[in-house]
């Protein structure tokens, strides 16, 4: 007798409220992408950029800074109005706007959860529970050390904090380097060509740290033995299809990013930074806007 074919399993579909521009949806992203196939998303672009009228005359230009926008949708299931924010879709096609989920780390890994590949090396967050304890951890190390000093760089105006954010950058990529060289073949921060959420919370700044030559004169010095690990990585995780296909245009982003490096921003990451604080420690009742 031929056994019963196993029930096909049902690809989980997903509401993705996004913007383009933003590094910490870009993390998101390149989770639904890694999972294409397994999971289905609607893309919703649900935050940009307004230029307000300076009627108080505080820039002294006739236009007042560049504000975000929210999209109603945004501001109802994310008590923050943030990006990435993933809302599922049920089995009648609405969406479940009470299961919401937020921030950006978290998201990689419900993406990876949801999507729940029978292979291994497919799995972004590993099984094996050290593994999956020093990827998290490195997801969080890399995020405090070389992503959040990117905004120290381009929205602190005083070159010397300029300058120490940089420093700090590269020391978190140098340390992020040193670990990966214990695996060998820089193909992915666990080696063998598997990504990891510790890949993917690093990828999306380092695609745009080329924006730091143009604002501020500073180089990535991939060139450095310290981080020869970091440059293989680099070169790998960018030639992968998934990745390649999440990446935004270049000189779009460079135009864009021009309103950090200016201080015109206006955004709960910016306003955080300018109050002296990292990216990462931004309070709503504070760094509002």
């Amino acid at each position: 007798m031929t056994p019963p074919l196993a029930a096909k399993k049902a690809v989980p579909k997903l509401r993705y409220l996004s913007a383009w521009f933003c590094p910490y949806a870009h993390r998101a992203t390149i989770a639904l992408e890694h999972h294409a196939g397994r999971v289905d998303y609607e893309w919703v672009e649900a935050l940009g950029w307004e230029q307000r009228e300076d009627e108080k005359n505080v820039t002294g230009t006739g236009k007042e800074w560049w504000y975000h926008w929210k999209a109603d949708e945004l501001k109802r299931v994310n008590p923050s109005g943030l990006v990435p924010t993933l809302i599922p879709i049920d089995q009648c096609g609405k969406p479940n706007e009470e299961r919401s989920v937020y921030e950006s780390l978290i998201t990689i890994d419900y993406v990876d959860a949801i999507a729940n590949p029978d292979e291994e090396k497919l799995r972004l967050v590993p099984s094996d529970p050290y593994l999956s304890a020093k990827c998290r951890y490195w997801a969080d190390k890399v995020n405090r050390e070389c992503c959040s000093p990117y905004y120290g760089v381009l929205v602190r105006t005083d070159e010397q904090e300029q300058r120490e954010n940089f420093d700090k950058l590269v020391t978190g990529l140098k340390a992020f380097s040193r670990e990966m060289e214990k695996n060998g073949d820089g193909r992915g921060f666990l080696g063998g060509g598997r990504l990891s959420n510790a890949d993917v919370a690093l990828m999306p700044w380092a695609f745009r740290y080329y924006i730091f030559e143009h604002y501020r004169g500073y180089t990535i010095p991939v060139e450095d033995p310290e981080l020869h690990a970091y440059k293989e990585w680099f070169h790998y995780v960018f030639s992968l299809d998934s990745v390649k296909r999440t990446l935004p245009d270049q000189e779009k982003y460079l135009e864009h990013i021009g309103k950090y490096a200016d201080s015109s921003a206006r955004s709960k990451v910016a306003n955080a930074v300018r109050r002296g604080v990292a990216a990462h420690e931004i309070e709503d009742d504070k760094d509002t806007y």
